[in-house]
């Protein structure tokens, strides 16, 4: 059985390739698990990763900057120790979460 997650950070933003940018930003800065993305609707998109809290924030802070540079990043949030529950509003990676 995998361990519990530490931290979730997600990162929401205008556009596929903010999104992008994002996401090749957060994995490149810190050690961190992509758990996946969601399309929010009217362009908005929203990626998701896994780690633990320092790796997360730190993720985060720089997929944000990457981000901001080519399109508009609309909420950046860290979630330290989420409960398991959280999976059920997760979409993208339910299988992921629950553990």
């Amino acid at each position: 059985m995998a361990k519990p997650m530490e931290a979730i950070g997600m990162i929401e933003g205008k556009g596929f390739i903010t999104l992008f940018e994002a996401t090749d930003a957060m994995l490149k800065a810190a050690n961190v698990e992509f758990l996946g993305w969601d399309k929010v609707g009217s362009g908005i998109v929203t990626v998701f990763i896994t780690g633990d809290v320092a790796a997360v924030k730190a993720a985060t802070d720089a997929g944000a900057a990457a981000g901001s540079r080519v399109g508009e990043v609309t909420a950046v949030q860290v979630i330290p120790r989420p409960h398991g529950d959280v999976a059920k509003v997760f979409p993208a990676m339910p299988a992921k979460v629950a553990k």
